[in-house]
């Protein structure tokens, strides 16, 4: 710590879920000792990522290809019980098997340029001073709440996947669900044999993926997106360009009706919504699975958005600032990717702290 109280360090980590752990394990892996050389900031009261807010009916046997962080398998989970539990139980176990000493609750409030070519990162728990970021704050903390005509004047319930209870509260109400995404589907599916009536609609019609999600095709996905964050365009999702996989529960919505999509309605009225062509459907809730944003409000000071409104970034670096690393940003925001972007922002890091010259 110098006299003005200031914790300088090399690295700063922000955010301990999949992406954030896995940058802390190549981190100490590679010599740099937690508290002294680098500290971990997670603003979330226990360990567990997002994955502790997720909702109980989330199984572990629902989740779509959680993949193990580094050096640490998840073995023997049972499917039955809540992602929430398994996953956050999994995270706890890591970070103390590695010593990752990650402080929490912590806000981290604003990056700033600091002296001698330093970051300063604000947070509640006071200041530090680093030559380094990775940043991995995710979505979660930034849902997307899509603005149509006449949605003040809705006299139901609005809610959003960030909020979902389970399929329970439903039971014998209208809900409208938005959405054409995983979670959207998921919460169809769900809240279809409790509610009184369940309507579906999205922007686009949706595209269901027939056969197996090879590594060639996962590989051709990330590469889409990756073209987009290196364009300086705000990501995309993985799971956006790959299409819903059309297993036998997407077969049997889709046979019983609870996955008949309609197009986007023009306005919201207070009984429901409707279109220009007239229809209506009167709703108790309109639920928005309208996914998430990048959480990266804190990094604004630094002024890093290009003017497609995105962040450019080359593999995990930030080009605008080589000191920044995104991890599980765009192309790294799947369980798979956070793992890979976490080592190579470290490998990248460490050439950044040698004075070496940065991979092109």
């Amino acid at each position: 710590m110098n006299n003005t109280g200031v914790r300088d360090v090399d690295a700063v980590v922000i955010g301990a879920g999949q992406a954030g752990l896995a940058g802390a394990y190549h981190l100490r892996r590679t010599g740099f000792e937690p508290e002294r050389d680098f500290v971990v900031l997670d603003h979330a009261p226990r360990p567990g990522g997002a994955w502790q807010f997720r909702w109980p009916s989330l199984t572990y046997g629902k989740v779509h290809g959680m993949h193990a962080l580094p050096g640490m398998e998840l073995t023997g989970a049972d499917p039955a019980r809540p992602s929430s539990e398994v996953v956050s139980e999994y995270f706890d176990t890591y970070e103390r098997t590695f010593d990752l000493r990650v402080r929490r609750p912590v806000d981290v409030r604003a990056v700033r340029e600091g002296e001698g070519g330093r970051l300063l990162v604000e947070t509640s728990a006071g200041t530090w001073s680093t030559r380094a970021l990775i940043n991995a704050t995710g979505t979660w903390d930034r849902p997307f709440w899509p603005r149509y005509p006449g949605q003040e004047t809705f006299r139901g319930r609005q809610l959003h996947t960030a909020q979902y209870p389970g399929p329970e509260e439903f039971a014998g109400q209208r809900v409208v669900v938005v959405g054409g995404g995983a979670s959207g589907t998921q919460h169809l599916l769900e809240i279809a044999p409790y509610a009184a009536a369940t309507t579906w609609v999205t922007r686009r019609p949706p595209v269901f993926r027939e056969g197996l999600f090879d590594q060639e095709a996962g590989r051709a996905a990330v590469a889409l997106v990756d073209e987009r964050v290196r364009q300086g365009l705000p990501p995309r999702s993985v799971v956006s360009v790959t299409g819903l996989p059309l297993n036998d529960a997407i077969r049997q919505g889709i046979a019983d009706g609870a996955l008949d999509r309609l197009p986007m309605f023009d306005r919201i009225t207070p009984d429901g919504v409707e279109w220009d062509d007239g229809r209506r459907v009167d709703a108790d809730v309109i639920l928005w699975a309208t996914g998430f944003r990048a959480a990266l409000d804190h990094l604004a000071p630094l002024r890093l958005r290009e003017p497609g409104g995105g962040i450019r970034v080359e593999g995990t670096r930030v080009v605008a600032d080589p000191r920044i690393h995104l991890v599980g940003y765009g192309p790294s925001a799947s369980t798979i990717g956070a793992n890979r972007a976490g080592r190579a922002a470290v490998r990248d890091i460490r050439r950044l702290l040698a004075k070496e010259p940065l991979a092109a």
